[in-house]
């Protein structure tokens, strides 16, 4: 496989008057954190792989321009971020998320570990909150066998608002992906997550967080 070097990595702050980075995993008592436990150590910085941080940046473009602000909530997850998500008390609780088709990737698994996955949402600006989507950003189910569920890009069972909502993302995410000339996955099973597909993803090593510099580091302090 191929290694992504340091170089390939976008660190995505240096763009925060296009959008916001809202670092859910660094803080276990974030509302959005839904694994009760900090992932991230505090102060961790959110990081994409450069192609993928040129679709973000153009789709953060489209969203300014309709008086919008996307929120970048994940993106780069060493696989010591992935093996404390899969160890959760939620996930101990709930260990069906880890079989296939799987909620919680094991380490090494998917786009996250490579930064070429990414966790957003829209912000209104104007009245500093985030556009309702119908469900909290990692919304998961109780039973993931029962069917589809509300945060499932196939669930429609919500206001006409929220739909719009979502196809308002999309539109910016996948529109993004095709001026980048890049194949963009929109996960059907989270309506926030965007990737590349896995024949992609599968021919790059995933990224420890020891791969990284001290000053880069997500998951351990720096020594």
């Amino acid at each position: 496989m191929k290694k992504i070097e340091i170089s390939d990595l976008v660190h995505m702050d240096g763009h925060e008057g296009l959008y916001i980075a809202d670092v859910v995993y660094a803080d276990a008592a974030h509302p959005d954190n839904v694994f009760g436990c900090a992932l991230y150590r505090s102060g961790a910085q959110i990081y994409l792989h450069r192609r993928l941080a040129d679709i973000v940046l153009s789709a953060a473009a489209q969203a300014k321009n309709d008086g919008l602000k996307l929120m970048v909530k994940d993106g780069l997850r060493p696989m010591e971020a992935q093996t404390a998500m899969g160890q959760s008390p939620i996930a101990k609780k709930h260990s069906e998320w880890l079989v296939e088709p799987r909620l919680i990737s094991p380490a090494g698994a998917g786009g996250h570990p490579r930064g070429m996955a990414v966790d957003v949402t829209l912000l209104d600006p104007h009245k500093g909150v985030e556009l309702d989507m119908g469900t909290p950003f990692d919304c998961f189910p109780e039973d993931k066998d029962a069917g589809i569920w509300p945060a499932h890009r196939e669930y429609t069972d919500l206001p006409q608002i929220c739909l719009d909502n979502r196809a308002r993302l999309d539109g910016y995410m996948m529109r993004a992906g095709a001026e980048c000339a890049e194949k963009l996955l929109a996960l059907r099973a989270e309506w926030w997550d965007y990737r590349f597909y896995p024949e992609e993803t599968a021919q790059y090593q995933p990224l420890s967080d020891l791969d990284l510099p001290d000053d880069m580091r997500l998951c351990l302090d720096a020594t």
